[in-house]
């Protein structure tokens, strides 16, 4: 199998995290903490607000007691999972995984370390009403531009893992072996 060029996945994690860091620098600098802003009022009524919060924990804002112990835990569990999707993007077959890895490197290091360490947590901003779609949940939990990246790459994988993974098997797949009809 020929080697893929992965180039593209350090081209779009540098992308990501530029776009995710100024994003976050406007947010931090031009709305106070905890202000919100409605998006196309007249137009689309409360679907998009953009706002500014902190976030210490993880997705949904799950988080450990203690502000110390989730920046520890989520500084080392990203350094993991950098490592280990760079391993996976020397591993990629084809441009779909490049592009995926690529969104997931730029989203891990933009929102978990540079947010983490520089500034102790992350800076979500875009609130979104998607009525109905979870039952008691008026509005989908805030996000940034790292999330969205990370987001896109999930479904980017979960595409190549349905559609193209199954059109091309491998060439190593073992052939199905000749009926004897005289046993």
């Amino acid at each position: 199998m020929r080697k893929i060029n992965t180039t593209p996945a350090f081209i779009i994690m540098v992308g990501v995290i530029l776009l995710d860091q100024a994003s976050k620098i406007l947010i931090r600098r031009y709305i106070p903490l905890g202000d919100w802003i409605r998006v196309g009022k007249g137009a689309w009524g409360d679907f998009l607000q953009i706002c500014h919060l902190q976030n210490s924990g993880a997705a949904f804002s799950l988080s450990l007691p203690n502000p110390l112990w989730n920046r520890v835990f989520f500084v080392t569990t990203t350094v993991l999972a950098v490592v280990f999707i760079l391993w996976l993007l020397r591993k990629a077959t084809h441009k779909v995984q490049v592009v995926a890895f690529g969104l997931i490197l730029g989203g891990a290091i933009g929102n978990n370390l540079i947010d983490r360490l520089f500034f102790g947590a992350v800076t979500d901003f875009v609130s979104l009403d998607i009525p109905d779609l979870i039952k008691g949940m008026d509005r989908w939990p805030v996000f940034n531009v790292a999330d969205s990246a990370i987001f896109i790459a999930m479904c980017l994988l979960i595409f190549d893992m349905i559609f193209i993974r199954e059109a091309k098997p491998s060439s190593s797949d073992p052939k199905p072996l000749p009926l004897d009809n005289n046993s």
